[in-house]
């Protein structure tokens, strides 16, 4: 029989309190954290906790649902290159999240196992379960109080106690030696560091101003210059109407803090020009958007025109914490889905 389970995870700040989860019903769950850690670690840690708390049944198959892209590429699709050359990426830097990746790695050995894509808060009941308990968490740590762990999993081998202290080793030694690496998500530093603060300026486009903030201009977001960027997961029609879809994915916080699923929603050639007048590329703009704490926006269309077979231009209006802004998106048909080309935002007087 299939376990069918979703797994999450979640930072405070990111860099921050952190917290993870996996879920199969109220009967049946984890959770647990760290005083700081990164949202990756967090949706990494859920995945490898699951997979040892199911080591008792391995002949059980796992059916994960996972809202991270990062998480699903790393286990699917990259492990095998980074193992050949070593754990390193082919620009001959260590692989971020090394400790976690390794025990995942390892604890996949003669297990059967799929994963799926959910979108995140999108009323998914086991993606949110499992996010509520993240989240949960992440909170506890930043309280300073001991997170609730939950039930487990009926039968598992290894206590309650031997499970936790396992994770957080595993916690400690990741945290460790990505201490003075950058971070999967663009987070540069040690992780015992504060974030820089983010100057309040005038937004533009899709948040403060460019597309998450006209800051100081971050180093270049990296970790999509190891690989391939992903395939577009499959999605709605390429119907026009697939723009409107999209682009309000581009206003969800947690797409914007997966770098990955932006990665896919945006053009090799995407630019943006900001209020300032300062023209953003691709990379800075994911990384920014990895780097960012973004309210919720909401998004009125006022016009959506099909230019031409493989190009639409939508028009709207955005408003988040009282601020007005008019938008124009230009959207490419690129190959089987629409990805962002151009973006541009003006504040509404």
């Amino acid at each position: 029989m299939t376990i069918i389970a979703a797994a999450d995870g979640s930072a405070l700040g990111n860099p921050g309190p952190a917290g993870w989860a996996w879920y199969v019903d109220d009967n049946c769950w984890r959770a647990g954290g760290w005083p700081h850690g990164t949202n990756n670690m967090g949706e990494l840690m859920a995945v490898l906790d699951l997979f040892k708390s199911t080591a008792h049944v391995p002949e059980e198959p796992l059916h994960i649902l996972c809202d991270s892209q990062y998480v699903i590429n790393s286990v699917t699709k990259w492990m095998p290159g980074w193992k050949r050359k070593g754990w390193r990426k082919s620009d001959g830097k260590p692989v971020l999240n090394l400790e976690l990746l390794k025990e995942i790695d390892a604890a996949l050995v003669g297990r059967k196992y799929t994963f799926e894509w959910v979108k995140g808060h999108a009323g998914h009941d086991l993606n949110e379960a499992a996010d509520d308990r993240a989240r949960d968490a992440a909170t506890a740590y930043q309280a300073k109080r001991t997170p609730k762990s939950g039930p487990g999993f009926p039968g598992a081998q290894s206590s309650e106690a031997a499970q936790t202290a396992s994770g957080s080793q595993t916690a400690s030694v990741t945290l460790s030696s990505a201490a003075s690496q950058k971070d999967d998500a663009g987070t540069s530093g040690s992780l015992q560091s504060a974030p820089a603060p983010v100057r309040d300026l005038v937004p533009a486009a899709f948040g403060e101003s460019a597309l998450f903030g006209d800051q100081d201009q971050p180093d270049l977001f990296s970790v999509l210059d190891d690989e391939p960027d992903p395939s577009f997961a499959p999605g709605p029609a390429t119907g026009i109407d697939a723009v409107i879809e999209q682009e309000r994915e581009l206003l969800d916080p947690q797409v914007r803090s997966d770098p990955f699923r932006v990665a896919e929603l945006l053009h090799p050639d995407f630019e943006e020009i900001g209020s300032s007048g300062r023209v953003w590329t691709r990379a800075e703009t994911i990384q920014m958007l990895s780097e960012a704490q973004s309210a919720a926006i909401d998004m009125e269309v006022m016009a959506l025109t099909q230019l031409d077979t493989s190009t639409a231009l939508l028009r709207y209006r955005s408003s988040s914490q009282g601020r007005s802004v008019l938008r124009s998106s230009l959207w490419s048909l690129d190959g089987k889905a629409w990805r962002l080309r151009f973006h541009q935002g003006t504040l509404e007087a």
